[in-house]
């Protein structure tokens, strides 16, 4: 087993031993044994149907997560979990979420206001960071009620500084402690910098008089969660919605910017949509529907570049799973990447090709971008709404242009983020 590749190129590795093992496979890792499941009724069974022999606790993703989120809802298990699960639904109904198009569609005219000087001189962009501002900016108003303004420019450098922090395994010995020091610095630096965020959040919104309601007309999430929790657990479930409700949906579009720009007769397709459903006026949620070739770019997206790549639970109990014996305490693993690219159950699979969600009766879990199961993200239809809208704002305006010569490769770490950015030309449409 090839471990040395494991921790270089994870994507390689699961996708190499899903190619030449099958769909169940076990290896050592970090020396415990590792079973990974790449067929939808395998991921089905430890997301949902059998789900309470597996937890979230002891896993890698908890031990990457936790010393920066702490027991938020990402992170917490059992009874915690289900009371957090709770509270927070419904701010993340589709009702609810679809109110939220005004404050989508402001700051992201916001963004290209922006990038006007760019728009003039030609000038490239990091998109990516870009869009964690401004996913940033649309999740702290829309579900917490609170405007950052200046304070989220720096944000998704801080998310790349974790990230490439909690993402990287360090073996023992440490082959080189001087780059691993100078990326802890990094991630304390960050962790540092995103708790501020978190409490600045807190604080902001404590301090309007009498529980004032946010903008779209109803009290927001962290008004609720003021009354109910001590200020620990309010700081970890406003880092952790802040974090996983900006993050995943700023990866999915910044993906779909890019497929969009190699693919230009994709691109094509949606602005034709976007000249007939809106001509020259500002998207709202009563266009979703008609949308559809902006929600399918995005969708297929998800599905070749899925924000969150892997899922791992660790067993409580003995199971049997595809014939297998999985004894307690196993680490179980599904690949998002693996099953978004399975070439059983994909025609093309590498291939961008956003009309095959037209209609597309796909098997339950095959398709994982949020997850599966009970925990699945509570946040998919604010993200899938979000997406649309902002896609639908900046391509009506503008034509996005990967910068000559910019090296684009994908970096499996807590997401899947385009490893050196993803720097693109903003021309006026």
């Amino acid at each position: 087993m090839d471990m040395a590749l494991m921790r270089a190129d994870p994507l390689a590795f699961v996708t190499g031993m899903n190619r030449r093992h099958g769909d169940i496979t076990s290896h050592v890792g970090d020396g415990e044994r590792v079973v990974m499941l790449h067929r939808p009724e395998l991921a089905r069974h430890v997301l949902k149907d059998n789900t309470a022999n597996y937890t979230k606790a002891g896993t890698p993703d908890d031990a990457m997560l936790r010393p920066l989120l702490g027991n938020g809802l990402l992170t917490s298990n059992g009874a915690d979990w289900a009371r957090q699960r709770k509270q927070c639904a419904p701010a993340f109904r589709r009702t609810e979420v679809a109110t939220f198009d005004r404050i989508i569609t402001e700051e992201t005219e916001a963004l290209l206001e922006r990038w006007q000087p760019a728009l003039r001189d030609g000038s490239a962009l990091p998109v990516e960071h870009h869009l964690t501002s401004l996913t940033l900016a649309i999740l702290t108003r829309a579900v917490l009620g609170v405007d950052l303004g200046a304070a989220g420019d720096g944000f998704g450098r801080a998310v790349d500084a974790a990230n490439r922090f909690m993402g990287h395994y360090v073996p023992t010995p440490d082959p080189d402690p001087a780059d691993t020091a100078l990326r802890r610095k990094g991630y304390v630096q960050a962790r540092m910098f995103l708790q501020l965020i978190a409490r600045t959040v807190i604080a902001s919104r404590r301090a309007v008089a009498g529980g004032q309601p946010p903008a779209h007309g109803s009290a927001s999430l962290l008004d609720a969660m003021i009354g109910e929790l001590d200020d620990e657990e309010l700081r970890d479930q406003v880092l952790t919605l802040v974090m996983a409700g900006h993050e995943t949906t700023a990866k999915a579009l910044t993906w779909t910017l890019y497929l969009l720009d190699r693919h230009p007769e994709e691109a094509e397709k949606v602005r034709a949509e976007l000249d007939a459903v809106l001509g020259d006026r500002t998207p709202t949620a009563a266009d979703l529907p008609d949308l559809v070739r902006c929600r399918r770019a995005i969708e297929e997206a998800m599905r070749l570049y899925p924000p969150v790549w892997l899922i791992s639970r660790r067993a409580k109990g003995p199971d049997t799973v595809g014939g297998y014996e999985i004894p307690a305490g196993t680490l179980v693993c599904v690949s998002q990447w693996v099953l978004h690219r399975h070439p059983d159950y994909w025609d093309r699979p590498d291939a961008y090709v956003p009309d095959r969600f037209e209609d597309a009766d796909l098997p339950s879990h095959l398709y994982l971008p949020f997850g599966g199961g009970e925990r699945v993200c509570i946040g998919q239809h604010l993200a899938l709404i979000e997406a649309t809208l902002v896609l639908a704002v900046l391509m009506r305006a503008t034509r996005l242009e990967l910068e000559p010569g910019f090296t684009v490769e994908p970096e499996a770490l807590v997401t899947l983020r385009p490893k050196h950015g993803m720097r693109m030309t903003a021309r006026p449409r």
